[in-house]
């Protein structure tokens, strides 16, 4: 794995000095997996294609911003998903994704967190997380289901990080009004 993020480094090397080589190598390694996450984020096939072009034009252009402190992967999926999100102010909210669609791209066996997010996903919570805003649900989904904190949502999502928590908590309220509603 040590190997693939220096490999992953070098690469990006080579893009901020304009190697397209390079770029379509990045581009074979990772586009599987951010692929697969954007979709289960957009609910969108188109959406998320355009979100992970949109990324990768963005890699093409900033590669030697990269200060080579981090994953490579978790500095691509920040990049993907802030495009994601630019890309889902001016969409309506999405549409879960079918399983048959997610086996899919996935492969024949789903990992226990790709099983555990199309629980949440396709479930009530699923439901209820459709019904929000496409800026709460950016925020409750960057840190909770990417695990992120407010202050690293904050930069992600490029807004302040009283910002994130105040979304966090309505976002909160508002999940548990309509999961309340669901029991009754």
């Amino acid at each position: 794995m040590e190997t693939d993020a220096v490999g992953d480094a070098e690469l990006l090397a080579r893009i901020s000095t304009g190697d397209e080589s390079a770029l379509r190598e990045l581009i074979e390694r990772h586009s599987g997996w951010l692929m697969l996450r954007l979709r289960r984020r957009a609910g969108n096939a188109d959406l998320a294609e355009t979100a992970l072009q949109d990324a990768f034009v963005v890699v093409w252009q900033q590669a030697g911003r990269y200060r080579g402190d981090g994953d490579v992967g978790a500095w691509l999926w920040g990049i993907a998903i802030r495009r994601l999100i630019s890309c889902l102010r001016t969409r309506p909210a999405p549409v879960a994704l079918r399983d048959e669609v997610v086996a899919r791209y996935a492969g024949q066996t789903l990992s226990a967190e790709e099983q555990l997010l199309l629980a949440v996903e396709h479930g009530d919570l699923g439901d209820a997380m459709a019904r929000l805003s496409p800026d709460l649900r950016a925020a409750l989904r960057a840190t909770v289901l990417d695990g992120l904190t407010t202050r690293e949502a904050a930069r992600l999502l490029g807004v302040p990080h009283g910002t994130v928590k105040s979304r966090v908590r309505l976002a909160k309220i508002h999940l548990r009004r309509h999961l309340m509603g669901a029991l009754t």
